[in-house]
């Protein structure tokens, strides 16, 4: 009975009510956590739905290796130049990357496209760092595994929905619990925070990368906390008096409940209303911040997720994981014209999120991380590409040890070891470890470490060094 009730509670914590953010109840029924739940620690997952083109998003650029991706890439290239204003894939208009540790790389230098400019410069400035060629695996493999299939690969590759959800919880579409639940199950069974309310927060809807078995998202809208409509508007039922009515109602407050079920759905209604009421009053104050962000939907998120973190005290918490997303990365055609302004969106709204941080005197405590399907082919069907595996990922941070690349940065060409066919990268760096180095980071040691990422197991490294903790 417990392990169901248990299930009812985070199913009906996921529950809107009239667009109120769902709510997961404090379940404190696991053993203690060693973790280290000292000070404040957010991470932050910026999610691009679709599939984020890696080769046109980290390009070479020394002149031997950019001319070989630029003559892989001609057709694309060809619909750059058609661009009002010029190619900004031209390598005289891309920004070279100095990297802390080039001689990892033995002479290839790299750089990003203009767009992504403000990122570029938190890479210069130290503060972010790109993680190459991450993506899930089962056990490392080569272009021989794969082709022999002499080693387990993830299920069911280049599929939007099942990457997607891979990434997120290590298994397929229909997954129960992704990482950034586990990590913060870890942190709740340690005492990190009182309560599970406000411990994973999603601003895009429900999804499973948040997804616990101690945690429970609560969700958010882009411009904050949404209200119960039916017992916060007068004006929606048409009576001063039925709004009070309802919500008494829904609370079950003069109903003697028997069934066990009965009972947790009304304590699972109360909570939910008390939580979204305790942030939607937080909120009716300005921002505590002057930093001004973009007018696009992945900046708003971002912003929210700000502002919260800016309540962190009053909300008591000490250990929160945030999930944020845009999409529009299926560029299968018409890339030219697309991916440049998806790029100046995500670097834009990524950046006044530093900003932000940087304001509010926590940007030591904030990750924020990139994470998409799976990258995209290298070879290209005239004006788009198809879908990949492996890709290129930023990660973000003042705890961040940026200016650096971490992990392996395949040749740009065809039939390499870590090449699948078509450029389709084959993974050098699981989610596992990406995910590990952020737990490491956010406290849990190696023990939690692998009871929360099982998969890491097969991997002999498990922190990458990105978060400053060297590699492990």
């Amino acid at each position: 009975m417990r392990s169901t009730r248990r299930q009812f509670l985070k199913t009906s914590a996921a529950l809107s009510l009239g667009g109120a953010a769902g709510f997961m109840s404090d379940l404190h029924r696991f053993n203690a956590f060693a973790a280290d739940t000292g000070g404040y620690r957010a991470l932050v997952c910026v999610f691009l739905f679709g599939g984020m083109d890696c080769h046109d998003t980290v390009l070479p650029y020394d002149t031997g290796s950019y001319n070989q991706y630029a003559d892989i890439r001609s057709a694309l290239f060809n619909r750059y130049d058609d661009l009002e204003g010029g190619s900004t894939r031209d390598r005289d208009r891309l920004l070279a990357m100095t990297l802390a540790n080039a001689s990892d790389f033995g002479g290839r230098q790299f750089a990003l496209p203009p767009e992504l400019g403000p990122l570029h410069d938190l890479v210069t400035g130290g503060n972010a760092a790109i993680v190459s060629n991450v993506g899930p695996l089962v056990t490392p493999v080569t272009r021989t595994d794969y082709e022999s299939r002499s080693a387990p690969l993830p299920p069911r590759l280049f599929s939007h929905n099942d990457q997607q959800s891979v990434w997120m919880a290590s298994q397929p579409e229909g997954a129960r619990f992704g990482w950034g639940g586990r990590l913060a199950d870890i942190m709740l069974g340690a005492s990190a925070n009182p309560d599970a309310t406000f411990t994973v927060i999603s601003t895009a809807g429900n999804t499973v990368f948040l997804s616990g078995e101690l945690a429970g998202q609560f969700e958010v809208g882009s411009g904050g906390p949404q209200d119960i409509r039916a017992i916060s508007n007068e004006a929606f039922l048409g009576s001063n008096m039925l709004p009070g009515i309802y919500e008494s109602h829904l609370r079950a407050e003069n109903e003697t409940l028997i069934n066990y079920l009965q009972q947790d759905y009304a304590n699972a209604v109360r909570q939910s209303i008390d939580a979204n009421r305790t942030l939607s009053e937080s909120f009716d104050d300005e921002a505590p911040f002057t930093t001004v962000f973009p007018e696009t939907g992945l900046a708003r998120q971002l912003q929210v997720v700000a502002r919260i973190i800016a309540l962190r005290d009053v909300l008591g918490v000490r250990r929160q994981v945030f999930f944020v997303a845009t999409g529009g990365f299926d560029t299968h055609s018409n890339q030219a014209n697309s991916i440049p302004n998806l790029h100046g969106g995500i670097a834009g709204a990524m950046r006044a999120f530093y900003d932000a941080t940087v304001e509010l005197g926590v940007a030591n405590d904030v990750a924020s991380f990139t994470a998409s399907d799976f990258g995209r082919t290298l070879t290209v069907n005239r004006d788009g590409t198809d879908h990949g595996w492996g890709a290129h990922h930023f990660v973000v941070g003042g705890g961040v040890r940026g200016n650096r690349m971490y992990g392996s940065f395949p040749p740009p060409t065809l039939g390499h070891d870590q090449d699948s066919g078509n450029g389709r990268l084959i993974p050098t760096t699981s989610v596992d470890q990406f995910a590990a180095t952020f737990g490491r980071w956010f406290g849990l040691n190696d023990t939690e470490l692998n009871d929360a990422l099982p998969g890491l197991s097969g991997f002999s490294t498990t922190d990458l060094g990105f978060m400053g903790g060297g590699v492990v």
